[in-house]
């Protein structure tokens, strides 16, 4: 898998600089209804269940000679893209609202970005959340489709309309040491995103819960070492990508043992690479690794300091962090978000537009914009200045762009309207859960 992907992404570069296109990307799968079966056993075996929908294939190896060379979808999607089409899709902007709005459509028509997120303040009733996503998916017509995207973790962090009950936090369901409740809950989650159109959860966090005076991630975490994390964390990622929607494990390379809340202000981290190896990114690497090689999809990056990595960025921003470690020392060739730029850990030691450049540069390939109005134009105005100047070069966009659009792909997102959900059938499902 991790060899296919390299060979896809080499592809793709190679199609950006000349104009050729490359083995085709795996089809769309559509998304479907979340599945109702689990994992075997507690522990990831060959038993378990094979992932229905598939990991996005991005670019890698030689040409074929052109007598055999297939289309490849995402290249050619990509080639019909502006290069400010290209840099709307590197961008996930949240909006304030629980109805449309002119700000909002002003994101999907004029900036066209990536995606949206949506918090409490974006969720109504069931019926107006409904509405919400159907009104947003039409203004997007018949363009690329939208990451509908929400961290919907359960326990502390619930994001659904008060007429669907609670889940557990994650800490609840980890106690249980369970591969099959971790893929249980997985499955639960796809279907409460998918009921409203969720799409991309930023959801389950692989943090450990390793220092108690921890306030930012405490119970959000399945447990407090990496083999309590490891049993079951991976799990419910599994379970979100059996379901149809994205998971985005978080916040590498670990935000369990820092005393700071990266909403106001930058944790610090001083552990080696070895120590994190020996701890922190234990669940990350499971994933990553995944079933028969079908590992999670995507990742977010964390705004800690990691001083013996990198000690002057934040990981987020750190090529050290995100091309050293994530992706060539563990291998991750999927997509990589940063966590939420107008958070104090990056606003009171960057501006907005710098951080922007700098997690491109890091290796990124999503940047999240997700409060204050005004915000995504100055980060996005800055992408384009740095295409300009020559310190983004269009090949480095594109790398990050083909694999966007390859995971879109890949999961089936579309415009398409969604129906009211049967919420009392959802509520069945979580009492069944929690039970």
């Amino acid at each position: 898998m991790k060899k296919t992907l390299t060979i896809l992404l080499m592809i793709a570069m190679l199609f950006a600089m000349g104009g050729c296109t490359g083995d085709p990307a795996q089809p769309p799968a559509p998304a479907g209804e979340p599945t109702a079966s689990g994992p075997e056993s507690a522990a990831p075996s060959a038993s378990a269940p094979e992932t229905t929908v598939p990991v996005a294939s991005f670019p890698a190896g030689s040409e074929p000679p052109a007598s055999t060379s297939a289309p490849d979808p995402v290249a050619e999607q990509m080639a019909a893209m502006t290069l400010e089409e290209k840099v709307g899709q590197l961008f996930i902007a949240g909006f304030y609202g629980t109805e449309d709005g002119d700000y909002v459509d002003s994101l999907i028509r004029d900036y066209k970005v990536g995606g949206l997120i949506f918090f409490g303040r974006n969720v109504g009733t069931a019926e107006e959340l409904t509405a919400l996503v159907n009104d947003l998916r039409a203004e997007n017509g018949d363009y690329v489709p939208l990451f509908f995207s929400v961290d919907q973790e359960g326990g502390t962090v619930e994001r659904m309309p008060d007429e669907v009950s609670p889940l557990e936090d994650a800490y609840t369901y980890g106690q249980s040491g369970s591969g099959e409740l971790g893929y249980a809950l997985g499955q639960v989650l796809a279907r409460e995103c998918a009921a409203f159109g969720f799409n991309l959860d930023f959801a389950p966090s692989l943090d450990i819960w390793s220092n108690p005076e921890n306030t930012v991630i405490g119970t959000r975490a399945f447990g407090t070492t990496a083999e309590a994390v490891e049993a079951v964390g991976p799990w419910a990622a599994y379970g979100m990508m059996d379901g149809g929607v994205i998971p985005v494990v978080k916040h590498f390379p670990g935000h369990g043992d820092t005393a700071v809340d990266s909403h106001v202000g930058l944790p610090t981290v001083s552990k080696t690479v070895d120590e994190l190896l020996a701890s922190e990114l234990i669940p990350f690497q499971s994933a990553i690794e995944g079933r028969e090689g079908e590992g999670a999809p995507a990742v977010m990056v964390a705004h800690i300091l990691m001083t013996a990595i990198d000690p002057d960025r934040p990981a987020s921003l750190s090529p050290a962090v995100v091309t050293g470690l994530l992706r060539d020392q563990l291998g991750f060739d999927g997509v990589v978000f940063t966590d939420d730029l107008t958070m104090g850990a990056i606003t009171e030691n960057y501006g907005l537009d710098e951080a922007a450049v700098l997690a491109l540069e890091a290796g990124c390939d999503v940047v999240l914009v997700c409060h204050n109005e005004g915000d995504l134009a100055l980060a996005r105005q800055a992408v384009l200045d740095a295409a300009a100047s020559g310190r983004l070069t269009e090949e480095r966009i594109d790398q990050s762009v083909y694999r966007i659009l390859a995971l879109k792909q890949a999961y089936g997102l579309t415009n398409d309207p969604i129906e009211m959900p049967d919420v009392q059938a959802l509520n069945e499902e979580i009492a069944a859960l929690n039970a």
